[in-house]
């Protein structure tokens, strides 16, 4: 199985520093010289990692591969997996985001939109996805609003605060 630890932001400099988000406990053991990471949403299927910093709270990652700014600008958004063994543990209450993708949200039994993705963030995480009308939006990751996730039946269920899911509408524009 693969997890994912990183997503790639923006090239950082000229040499093909990227700029990552974090997404997992451990990145001083995940980020070290030599490590080979899977990519999903990239031009390669595999990166090496050359040399791992912090700058403030931002990870920058090069990689033996990539070896200039517009190189590393074909890698922006592209997420970094690693191969784990561990079985998931199907009592927790933790999901990580390719678990997420791609379920339908539903709300009061009808489907509002579909998961776009996870965004990890220090305060809480907010879930990510796209209404019917092609609108982007973000939910807080929360046991209150988001009260059941049923991967076997493709689904996640939803109690949004009042007025979120019209809060892009046309008709909140027309006022």
């Amino acid at each position: 199985m693969r997890l994912q630890v990183a997503r790639i932001g923006k090239p950082h400099g000229i040499r093909g520093e990227v700029t990552v988000q974090v997404l997992t406990d451990a990145p001083q053991e995940r980020f070290v010289k030599g490590e080979v990471l899977h990519v999903t949403g990239g031009p390669v299927s595999t990166l090496t990692i050359k040399n791992a910093r912090w700058n403030k709270a931002i990870l920058l990652l090069s990689f033996d591969e990539i070896a200039d700014r517009n190189v590393a600008e074909t890698l922006r958004g592209a997420r970094l997996e690693i191969d784990s063994d561990e079985a998931p543990d199907n009592d927790s209450d933790e999901w990580y985001e390719h678990e997420l993708l791609e379920l339908k949200v539903m709300h009061d039994g009808t489907q509002v939109g579909v998961v776009t993705a996870l965004r990890t963030n220090p305060a809480q995480d907010l879930l990510v996805f796209e209404d019917t009308s092609g609108e982007e939006i973000y939910l807080p990751f929360v046991d209150e609003f988001v009260p059941e996730i049923d991967t076997e039946a493709g689904t996640i269920t939803i109690t949004p605060p009042a007025g979120l899911l019209e809060l892009n509408s046309e008709e909140e524009e027309g006022n």
